[in-house]
């Protein structure tokens, strides 16, 4: 990801490494080398006065930090350069305290909107971290962004490990996201499209980063790109056919309810018939780079793509996704684990958990368990049949009703709200391979994009935190409302 290129920090910590006698010496080593190249590459914040004038670094000490940190050996040694950058050297708190209170007492004084701008201008100052400079240098490097997006994703990673932890490193991430908001805002990206006759390189790429529906191989990947499919990429204006962002469309005749019919059919062989083409199914976004997650790249990517698509077939009505519900099966199972058998259960009505417990032989939530925790249960055609209800209304209500802070808890179904679509269909057994039925039960959802009124169903979503539903969706959630006792 970026150039290896030792300088004076790096050398002498490899030589304290190789000179070193045990792992006690060579922790030692290491943290003191981390120590000095810290205190060396990231940039002292100029007084208020001189923060234009002073000079910036010189180059050395920021590809110094970007060959050191090269070099490490993994995560665990990152996590620590990252933590004590976190740690000491972000925002001087004592010259927060004085210059709030210089605000405070310009207040108080009533002085002139000159004076109170500008010791609010000095505040502003004082609450940007130091490291912050450091990542602004290192931004000018050749590949400097590049780097800066793979150490987020490091960062990223050693959080959800636990190896570094506190309200420091949640700080310095949350401004490694801004900034990286800012350099990959849409100004900045280029839509590409994918077809066969596109570079090797970037069908391998695009191949390998398909996090939804797992590319098998070069002919899988030949049907996604062919006739009556559509893959498109986001890439930066610094990396042209890096792909940042992935979204795969199907051209179709109708709102597809079953992804097997968009990836496993061979689509015609013979050129498209525009008249054949009423609906684009967004069935697949991956995003590549995980350093970039939280940034908006994939709400961008579907309305480029839409306006994209509408200039190519201007007859084109309908814009859906085709979309899995990961977390489904985790959040029944667990629901069923709270569940005690007294011979009813407060998830299916009576003539279900009698149906259910004469197909599997056993008290229903136990057995219900063991069935949902493999794939196997769907070769049960009976068992299909009678789950079909009970669980299409679970999935509604999982997805309508359980929140996050208000929003949908569901990952999938929060990006789409966000971006204005309406939660228009639930499908049953929709996909059925491995994947599928694991994660999502077999299920999957069409969220609908009528562009006319995705702005508003955006603003209500984002700021009454309200849910635009179909008739069935909210049937649905009135039936588990109904039969079950939660």
């Amino acid at each position: 990801m970026w150039g290896f290129r030792p300088g004076l920090t790096a050398r002498r910590f490899f030589s304290l490494r190789l000179l070193s006698s045990g792992p006690a010496e060579t922790v030692g080593a290491l943290e003191r080398a981390m120590d000095e190249l810290l205190r060396r590459a990231v940039p002292a914040t100029p007084v208020y006065e001189l923060r234009e004038k002073t000079p910036a670094p010189a180059e050395g000490q920021c590809a110094d930090f970007v060959s050191f940190y090269g070099a490490l050996a993994g995560v665990a040694e990152r996590a620590e350069l990252l933590g004590r950058l976190a740690q000491g050297f972000g925002v001087d708190h004592s010259q927060v305290a004085e210059q709030s209170a210089g605000v405070l007492q310009v207040r108080q004084q009533q002085r002139e909107a000159a004076v109170l701008l500008l010791a609010e201008d000095r505040l502003r100052y004082a609450l940007v971290p130091r490291y912050r400079g450091l990542f602004h240098h290192i931004s000018k490097l050749d590949g400097g962004v590049r780097f800066l997006v793979q150490l987020r994703a490091d960062l990223l990673q050693a959080q959800s490990l636990k190896l570094v932890e506190g309200p420091h490193v949640r700080e310095m991430d949350g401004v490694l996201k801004s900034m990286l908001s800012e350099w990959f805002s849409s100004g900045f990206l280029n839509l590409e499209r994918v077809t066969w006759h596109s570079p090797c390189e970037v069908l391998q790429k695009i191949s390998e980063s398909e996090a939804v529906h797992p590319v098998r191989n070069w002919m899988d990947i030949k049907r996604r790109v062919g006739p009556y499919r559509r893959c498109y990429f986001f890439s930066h204006c610094s990396t042209p056919e890096e792909p940042l962002v992935v979204l795969y469309v199907a051209l179709t005749n109708d709102i597809t309810s079953n992804i097997q019919a968009i990836v496993k059919e061979c689509p015609p062989s013979e050129a498209e018939d525009k008249n054949k083409i009423i609906a684009a199914i967004f069935y697949s976004i991956s995003l590549t780079q995980q350093g970039l997650q939280g940034v908006e790249l994939g709400k961008f990517l579907v309305k480029r793509v839409i306006k994209e698509l509408q200039k190519e077939f201007p007859h084109l009505g309908a814009f859906s996704s085709l979309s899995p519900v990961p977390g489904f099966t985790k959040w029944l199972l667990g629901l069923l684990s709270l569940q005690k058998d007294h011979g009813r259960s407060q998830l299916f009505t009576d003539s279900e958990s009698k149906d259910i417990s004469e197909i599997t032989g056993g008290p229903i939530n136990e057995t219900l368990k063991v069935f949902l925790s493999s794939h196997e249960w769907v070769r049960s055609e009976k068992l299909v049949r009678t789950l079909q209800a009970p669980l299409m209304r679970l999935c509604a209500w999982y997805l309508y009703g359980e929140k996050h802070r208000g929003y949908a808890l569901n990952p999938v179904a929060n990006f789409h709200l966000q971006n204005g679509a309406v939660m228009w269909r639930i499908n049953w057994m929709a996909d059925v391979s491995l994947r599928g039925i694991t994660g999502s039960c077999g299920l999957m959802v069409n969220y609908r994009y009528y562009l006319e009124e995705t702005a508003t169903n955006s603003t209500a979503y984002l700021g009454s935190k309200h849910i635009k539903a179909s008739e069935q969706v909210l049937s649905l959630v009135s039936q588990f409302q109904k039969n079950s006792k939660l």
